[in-house]
């Protein structure tokens, strides 16, 4: 039983990372002016997990990022996509260009999930 909940985790996670891989994804958001704007960790968690949900068409998934986003071109922060059995994917958000106080960005996951630890 545990085994195909595993295939299954691992076939939605497998199904966001391909949605994203042929679908591309990117975002653009406007942030507070600073000396180099930047993103709270916990607005660039919902705007990635929106994103993903938009692209893959599946319910928003459940996103965690470490740090806040500066908003410098080729800065590249890793979230954590976890599914509902635990597994987990990576999450790639890498800058693309900065325009005043408003950052864009492109978002990219893993190929491979990694699966629930007990």
């Amino acid at each position: 039983m545990a085994t195909s909940r595993l295939s299954a985790a691992t076939s939605i996670i497998s199904a966001v990372a391909a949605g994203l891989l042929l679908v591309g994804c990117s975002a653009s958001v406007q942030v507070e002016k600073t000396t180099t704007p930047k993103m709270s960790a916990n607005k660039l968690a919902g705007i990635v997990a929106e994103k993903l949900a938009t692209t893959t068409g599946q319910p928003k998934p459940d996103i965690v990022c470490p740090e806040n986003l500066a908003g410098k071109v080729g800065t590249i922060t890793r979230c954590k996509l976890t599914a509902d059995d635990g597994s987990t994917l990576g999450v790639t958000v890498t800058v693309t260009s900065v325009d005043g106080d408003q950052i864009n960005f492109d978002i990219e996951a893993d190929e491979t999930a990694s699966p629930a630890t007990n």
